[in-house]
């Protein structure tokens, strides 16, 4: 395979040195990390068998010098290994896209919704530590929306966050999941720990204009293609506009800014009313709901992959799986996923480097899944063929 790579990439470059080809570009650019994976590993190999011949060598000398520097190479062997594993796994294809991270409270009534007011602040801080550029295009709480505002302390029901910064959704896809906090509430008279739950869903966002804040799309994602994932046909959508109801000032009564989109064949519901403009709540609608269909879309064509990966001890990763535990009584945070668990729960919830840590980790352990996904596809395409 490591070969065949090889040749793959040499013949790439050679081509593109005398004519540019946008496929051809972006094919290299896929193989340039595995190509140099290849080249950090063989040269560790071709070491490491220098060295075992020396180990048999008459010279006493040689033969501790050898010895010395086994160990050390051994070790690069095992790191080049992983990093050439990884490099294998083939990347997300929407990783480089923005995305929306959909938060609603769970099981826990109002504790749970405080919760989710938390986990929007702590995504907000993470975003700008990070310089990801993050803006909230929905925020509800119980008492109504609340338009044009941060997020407070507020009971929330259902806040979008926007990162659109290009890359946000490979580095936030693996905080979809259900988050679980154990914690005495502050309306607990008896200082019993309660234990409440949220969701959070993170999906790939197309700009509202093509290529837009640095992202370069492709025909697949433009959601003028009727081939793309994010195509959604007008003819399927209602269109609702009325006014605002809940919090938002003295305009939520009199303008019909309000905007409910219908997409009839998946029955799903969007309803934006943050600004006073219609225009822009129309505006925002469709993004959250092209992003949704993107995202069922794509769940569907990976369904056989998710059933290999399930046999093969990989599981999906969705809103409907707990994935953290967030124990203010233990200032700790657990992983369910990577396993890790976390000391520094104040950090974690600024969106500190302790969050980054967690984060980190179940990326490492998304690519062992990846790892086993493949894995278990190349068995059954080779059973296949028996």
């Amino acid at each position: 395979m490591s070969a065949a790579i090889a040749q793959e990439h040499a013949t790439l470059t050679d081509k593109l040195a005398s004519d540019y080809d946008a496929a051809s570009a972006k094919r290299l650019g896929e193989l340039q990390r595995t190509s140099i994976a290849i080249k950090e590993y063989d040269k560790a190999l071709s070491a490491s068998q220098e060295l075992q011949s020396l180990l048999a060598s008459k010279d006493q000398e040689l033969r501790e010098l050898a010895e010395e520097d086994i160990t050390p190479t051994e070790q690069q062997i095992a790191q080049a290994t992983q990093t050439l594993k990884h490099s294998l796994i083939p990347i997300h294809p929407f990783a480089h896209l923005p995305c929306l991270i959909e938060i609603r409270p769970g099981a826990g009534g109002d504790e749970a919704a405080l919760f989710a007011g938390d986990l929007v602040r702590m995504y907000e801080a993470y975003c700008a530590r990070n310089g990801l550029r993050a803006s909230l295009l929905k925020y509800e709480t119980a008492d109504g929306m609340t338009a044009g505002v941060g997020a407070g302390g507020s009971h929330v029901q259902e806040a979008i966050l926007e990162v659109d910064s290009p890359g946000a959704y490979g580095v936030l896809r693996c905080e979809a999941g259900v988050h679980r906090v154990q914690r005495v509430p502050a309306t607990e008279s008896k200082g019993r720990t309660h234990t409440s739950a949220a969701s959070v869903l993170v999906l790939p966002s197309i700009p509202a204009e093509g290529g837009a804040g640095g992202v370069d799309l492709q025909g697949e994602e433009s959601f003028n293609d009727p081939k793309s994932d994010y195509y959604v046909d007008p003819r399927d959508v209602k269109t609702d506009v009325m006014r605002a109801s809940g919090a938002g000032g003295q305009h939520v009564n009199r303008t019909e800014s309000a905007v409910r989109l219908t997409h009839f064949p998946t029955n799903s519901v969007v309803m934006v009313q943050e600004t006073r403009s219609q225009t822009q709540n129309r505006e925002k609608a469709w993004r959250i709901l092209r992003a949704r269909i993107a995202q069922m879309r794509r769940e569907e064509r990976e369904e056989e992959m998710i059933r290999l990966r399930r046999g093969a001890g990989a599981g999906k990763v969705g809103r409907e799986n707990k994935v953290r535990t967030y124990n203010w009584g233990q200032q700790r945070v657990s992983d369910h996923r990577s396993g890790l668990d976390s000391r520094h729960l104040d950090d974690v919830m600024e969106g500190g480097d302790a969050l980054e840590g967690v984060m980190e980790s179940v990326r490492a352990w998304m690519s062992e899944q990846e790892v086993l996904g493949l894995v278990a596809e190349e068995e059954q395409k080779a059973g296949s063929k028996k």
